[in-house]
């Protein structure tokens, strides 16, 4: 099996998340989060690694984090094995502690370090039993949340050691009591809205502009063999649903919700495209237009047909196909 691909370097972002194995707990109660966070606090000290947020789940944890040294292998070898050893004499078991390797998504600072420590910052109320309720009962659930870091961007009195919030703030106002509201006012407004990131990252582990993407491309890939990585391909080939819609809309003039509303082949070149240059998978695509994995199959087949059958047609989803890969 092909290794996670790991991209480091100086100043790296990283969206980190870890689950026990077989999603069993990893905190068993509050002496045990504790703990996690004095091993954490520690190996950053170690490594020199920034935290700029961090929520602690049953059974999983998500940290935002900056290696100004571009160590986080190193980083998180330390943190994970220290806190293993701990859970483990403490409760008296052995093995492993998580679900594999970490997963870890490398971010463009510039651009998604604030939305990454809001999503970050909901997962306490993104449970089944939260989930779909109201505003009213969430809210106060997210502000009454000890293991996050979000009450210590709200309030002086909640903060964290060790955790750098002026950065984000930085970019609602400050860290002074107009970014701080600013930055509460947004997170209820994520609330209602929510926030969508997974058809923003490209190959599973980049998240970031078309031009933050083809950096990495070309500055870490090319030197890469082909199947060494898992990610390798997608993170060479596809481009983010995201960038592949916006691609559409700039030839075609159609958003999504306008392509929805239309049969035949301006559908069906949406829906080939999503598949081929997106990386979608059959479902996946089947959510956005409202229809079944079967039905998405069918439209692409429906669409090759007529690609064999009309030159026309052929032109224009390779023009399209074009406009996606630039």
């Amino acid at each position: 099996m092909s290794r996670p691909l790991r991209i480091q370097y100086p100043g790296a972002v990283y969206h980190v998340t870890c689950r026990g194995n077989e999603r069993r707990d990893i905190f068993r109660d509050d002496s045990d989060r504790r703990a996690f966070l004095e091993i954490l606090a520690e190996s950053q000290a170690i490594y020199q690694v920034k935290l700029y947020a961090a929520v602690l789940m049953g059974n999983h944890f998500h940290l935002l984090l900056e290696t100004p040294l571009g160590n986080l292998n190193e980083f998180m070898r330390r943190f994970n094995i220290t806190y293993t050893g701990y859970f483990n004499r403490r409760h008296l078991r052995v093995g492993h502690l998580y679900q594999g390797r970490y997963k870890s998504i490398l971010v463009e600072k510039e651009t998604y370090l604030s939305e990454l420590s809001r999503y970050i910052h909901l997962n306490p109320v993104r449970t089944q039993v939260l989930e779909k309720a109201d505003v009213r009962v969430r809210w106060p659930y997210l502000l009454d949340y000890r293991w996050s870091t979000l009450p210590g961007y709200l309030k002086l009195g909640d903060r964290w050691p060790g955790v750098d919030y002026g950065l984000v703030l930085g970019e609602f106002k400050g860290d002074n009591p107009k970014g701080r509201h600013a930055y509460g006012k947004r997170i209820r407004e994520d609330l209602v809205g929510g926030i969508e990131l997974k058809g923003k990252i490209v190959g599973g582990c980049v998240l970031g502009r078309p031009g933050y993407i083809q950096w990495v491309r070309e500055r870490y890939l090319k030197e890469l063999a082909e199947g060494e990585y898992s990610g390798y391909k997608t993170l060479k080939r596809y481009r983010s649903r995201e960038q592949v819609l916006d691609s559409l809309a700039g030839e075609t003039g159609l958003r999504l919700e306008e392509v929805k509303a239309v049969k035949g082949d301006q559908r069906r070149l949406v829906i080939e495209l999503l598949y081929r240059v997106g990386g979608l998978k059959g479902a996946e695509i089947g959510s956005l237009f409202g229809i079944g994995a079967s039905a998405v199959s069918q439209e692409r087949k429906r669409l090759n047909t007529r690609m064999a059958e009309e030159e026309a047609v052929k032109n224009q989803f390779e023009a399209l196909l074009s406009k996606c890969l630039t």
